[in-house]
């Protein structure tokens, strides 16, 4: 069989004109049907170019929710020091189902730091000193996308939050959730959390590291079922993120045991922000007990009562 390729323009369709071994055109495949043929050789997996969704500004009564999902590029991971070099935001509708409706509203902008931006995140966003110079994020419009907002996600919270909290006070008093953690990735047939995994194996492919080209990738993985998974990754996200949970310090615990803290997912925390100086974890009501016994145990060896902070998603993930 010989095939001939019809392109007669960039985003015109491809066709493929086949002729069998007796010499005949045999019906023609379009892009389709070849997407559907080398899938079902078992031996290609093809991945689609992710299209961002369309805004629909005009409301709609049966997604009376709103969600936005945050992206930040920064000069460096640390709040304190490090600057916000570009920010998206892409606004939708949910239901309480956390069922998705359309995007609201859109925003990305750049800013230009107090210093040079680093090499390598230059490296890793693509965004340079040139592109960045004399720009400025427009606040109001930020705000005002932000203001109505239900629930802001972002993929890693515990990054994205803070930054965000140092360059508007809009951001404090919302519920926060994050994409990496509150959600059981694995369960749903993934190997690992990183955005451009989740995309890839969703079956797409972006142009990442652009702050709203990774909002949009993002929606568009939480909105997936998964593999063999009932209801979206943002369902799980948006029931996870009602869930209280308990912040645990263990205070004064015995130096030569940190390493036993840190196995189980303890962080440290010295002291700057206000908190305990202390190796610190979070649990859900849940799983208190458990963890109060296993410190008592294998920790302090005693009826100890470290202290505890009760958590909702207007305080998780703060800096």
């Amino acid at each position: 069989m010989t095939a001939q390729f019809d392109m007669f323009a960039d985003d015109a369709p491809i066709v493929v004109r086949r002729t069998g071994p007796d010499g005949r055109a045999t019906p023609p495949m379009n892009e389709d049907d070849m997407v559907r043929h080398l899938q079902a050789t078992g031996r290609y997996r093809i991945l689609s170019k992710l299209q961002p969704r369309p805004v629909v500004r005009l409301p709609d009564s049966a997604f009376p929710l709103r969600g936005v999902i945050i992206d930040t590029e920064t000069t460096g991971l640390s709040s304190r020091k490090d600057e916000i070099i570009e920010i998206g935001a892409v606004a939708f509708s949910f239901d309480e189902t956390g069922t998705i409706g359309a995007v609201t509203a859109v925003y990305g902008g750049l800013r230009q730091p107090s210093g040079p931006i680093p090499a390598d995140i230059t490296r890793l966003t693509g965004i340079t000193d040139a592109m960045v110079a004399g720009q400025m994020i427009d606040l109001d419009r930020l705000e005002a996308l932000i203001k109505p907002a239900d629930l802001i996600i972002a993929h890693n919270a515990g990054f994205d939050r803070p930054f965000c909290e140092a360059l508007s006070p809009v951001f404090t008093d919302k519920p926060w959730a994050c994409s990496v953690s509150e959600v059981d990735w694995r369960a749903r047939g993934f190997e690992g959390t990183k955005l451009g995994y989740l995309v890839g194996q969703a079956g797409y492919f972006h142009d990442g590291h652009r702050a709203v080209d990774d909002c949009f990738a993002l929606l568009e993985v939480l909105d997936g079922n998964g593999e063999c998974h009932a209801g979206s990754a943002f369902a799980e996200l948006y029931e996870r993120s009602q869930r209280s949970r308990v912040r645990i310090f263990a205070e004064n615990s015995p130096f030569d045991l940190k390493d036993h803290l840190k196995g189980r997912g303890y962080r440290w925390s010295d002291g700057s922000d206000g908190r305990p100086k202390a190796w610190w974890t979070e649990v859900s009501d849940a799983d208190l007990d458990d963890e109060l016994c296993w410190l008592r145990t294998e920790i302090y060896r005693y009826d100890a009562s470290p202290p505890m902070k009760r958590l909702t998603a207007f305080d998780r993930f703060k800096g």
